[in-house]
């Protein structure tokens, strides 16, 4: 799947798609594979699936528009998200989760498996 955010202006860097690839849409670490519920790593969005060992653009958080997949319990407008294990956005504690572990604030409504927007930090 290709994956465009909704507003991004910068530059787009690659990345080796780490062990299990990645998927287009999907939250990635800093070693190319998907993120792990709560990551403190997490450097952005991946273009496009990419099998193990394939070069992949991916769209860095901070400043950009994201359309993400809600996990589970969803995401309210105006809460703080995470990443969960599967590349998507969940509920972020402000005071309980680390904060690097915060990736931005929902500007949307979503419940679980639909796209929110996603102000990343």
């Amino acid at each position: 799947m290709d994956y465009l955010p909704k507003y991004f202006n910068g530059a787009k860097p690659n990345i080796t798609a780490g062990s299990g690839g990645v998927t287009g849409g999907k939250l990635i670490e800093h070693d190319g594979t998907v993120t792990a519920a709560g990551s403190t790593t997490v450097i952005g969005v991946a273009s496009r699936d990419a099998a193990a060992g394939e070069v992949v653009t991916y769209f860095p958080l901070p400043g950009a528009v994201h359309r993400l997949t809600a996990g589970t319990g969803g995401v309210t407008a105006g809460q703080l998200v995470k990443a969960d294990a599967s590349g998507n956005v969940v509920t972020a504690t402000s005071g309980t989760d680390a904060a690097e572990a915060i990736l931005g604030i929902a500007l949307t409504t979503a419940t679980a498996t639909n796209v929110a927007e996603i102000l990343g930090k």
